[in-house]
């Protein structure tokens, strides 16, 4: 493992090639950082790329072909290293960048017995970082896959501040509907967050139920919002869901906003691998590309 970095005149980042992991982010004119440390008293890691599945399989396992496989919560690609590949090539309006790739091993296909290619890049854009994804299908056969972000942002952003003081923005109408999560699955039940000129109060008790999983494009656009009524970090996206996640009863410093291509198995799912919700599947040599984008205020 190793970390790179790479900057422009107002921000820089830092990436472990370990999972390909952003570890840091900062504003150069004041030092600011806005991700989370990674202090395991609450949560050991930063920004893990949720792949081949996002979220928990019900049982642990899922169906393919007539065998059961399992796998973890979020998948293995978090815990793998990356190769680095440097810069790519941009077009006249691209910024200093990182990619890193990972490929199918023996490892991977006892878990997940489909051939693959994953990069993953990371993009300067004057205040902003473009996290880029291409999940490549070099197989004869299809492939089918989750992919999301988990990054977490310092909240509160200042030592001292309560963080129930913060508040979350979204580029939402008057309400928010969030499925309701037991036990790591998807539950019967929703949550409906009615939102003040599109904000939501990071209150003690908003992630007692784990993340908030917000399906159906009901937004595209994420803030963390200061006491005084300031954004200082958006999450832009075009996935169809995404979550927004704390620690529930740790009262932790940071809270995650997570663009999703997949989630969680419902806890009544009894389908196969390629009947999971919200999952994207490949043809032969495809490839699928995505991304979000994290800006600083």
């Amino acid at each position: 493992m190793a970390l790179y970095q790479i900057s422009n005149e107002q921000i820089a980042i830092q990436v472990d090639s370990m999972g390909a992991e952003l570890k840091s982010l900062k504003k150069k004119d004041t030092g600011t950082e806005y991700m989370w440390e990674g202090d395991p008293a609450y949560w050991k890691r930063t920004s893990p790329v949720l792949f081949p599945i996002v979220g928990s399989l019900r049982d642990g396992s899922y169906l393919l072909d007539g065998k059961r496989y399992p796998m973890s919560q979020h998948g293995f690609a978090r815990d793998m290293e990356f190769q680095h590949l440097g810069e790519k090539n941009t077009d006249e309006a691209g910024g200093a960048n990182l990619w890193f790739r990972l490929e199918s091993d023996a490892q991977t296909l006892e878990k997940y017995p489909y051939a693959f290619l994953l990069e993953l890049g990371y993009e300067l854009q004057q205040n902003t970082v473009i996290v880029k994804w291409k999940v490549t299908n070099p197989a004869d056969q299809e492939m089918y896959f989750s992919i999301g972000g988990h990054p977490a942002f310092c909240c509160p952003l200042v030592k001292g501040e309560q963080q129930q003081d913060y508040q979350l923005w979204f580029d939402a109408k008057e309400q928010l509907t969030a499925s309701v999560i037991e036990n790591g699955l998807i539950t019967a039940g929703q949550t409906v967050y009615p939102l003040e000129d599109g904000c939501l109060r990071v209150t003690e008790h908003l992630f007692d139920q784990d993340a908030l999983v917000v399906e159906h494009h009901q937004a595209h656009q994420v803030a963390l919002v200061k006491p005084d009524g300031t954004h200082y970090l958006t999450v832009s996206f075009d996935a169809p869901l995404f979550g927004v996640w704390s620690p529930p009863g740790k009262n932790a410093p940071f809270v995650c906003i997570e663009p999703w291509y997949g989630r969680c198995d419902a806890h009544d799912f009894a389908g196969t691998w390629q009947q999971r919700e919200w999952g994207q599947c490949l043809q032969p040599g495809q490839s699928f590309e995505a991304d979000y984008r994290i800006a600083v205020l």
